[in-house]
């Protein structure tokens, strides 16, 4: 009886001390905040940027590429969430509501289950990964979830492969999610399709290559 007591004990501690894990704020993972005048010139570089490829390609050229880091990238998110005024262009990432910024190719709803509420979230590009901070709502409670993975790209539709999972600063293992990740990202397919002029996706060195199709 006493080595079930003692169990009974620890269990209750690890569960309370995964719970506290787990409604923690975990530390940043995107680049320092930028003033709203960076915002607007990087969301303007991220369109100018979308906009090359849509260039006609020369007879016998390859593919032209271009590159986004964080910054340009987190810009356009909030350019997208009305966060602050998107650049005026016809090019860019298409249109999308106050909760639900997209960015070309990448996953706006990563989430198992219904549709979350997502109330703030971060992106960031380490090597060849890209890492995402969200803050959404679990069973009333804000949390926030972060999400590492390599983002590439398979018949025209952006693909995702985690690496790390964390709710809060409890580390979930990835097999654990990993399925229900998956499903959830084939029901949202249509939101993955690439754009017609972008033919692949992928992160190198820390920053978002798209290729012209």
């Amino acid at each position: 009886m006493k080595i079930d007591r003692i169990i009974s004990i620890v269990t209750l501690v690890a569960a309370l001390g995964a719970l506290f894990l787990a409604l923690r704020r975990p530390a940043p993972v995107g680049p320092v905040a930028q003033a709203p005048a960076q915002v607007e010139q990087n969301a303007q570089a991220f369109q100018s940027k979308i906009e090359q490829l849509e260039q006609p390609k020369s007879a016998g050229a390859a593919p032209a590429e271009v590159r986004l880091n964080a910054d340009e990238v987190n810009a356009a998110i909030a350019a997208a969430s009305g966060a602050v005024a998107p650049a005026t262009s016809s090019a860019g990432s298409g249109s999308a509501g106050a909760q639900d910024p997209v960015i070309p190719g990448l996953p706006a709803d990563l989430a198992a289950g219904g549709q979350p509420t997502v109330k703030d979230y971060q992106v960031n590009f380490e090597g060849d990964e890209v890492k995402g901070q969200f803050l959404t709502q679990v069973a009333g409670k804000d949390v926030w979830v972060t999400l590492k993975g390599h983002l590439g790209s398979r018949d025209g539709y952006a693909t995702f492969d985690p690496t790390e999972f964390k709710v809060g600063d409890l580390n979930v293992p990835v097999s654990l999610v990993n399925d229900a990740l998956q499903k959830r990202l084939m029901e949202q397919r249509d939101r993955l399709k690439l754009p017609d002029n972008v033919g692949g996706i992928k992160v190198e060195n820390g920053e978002v290559v798209l290729t012209q199709r």
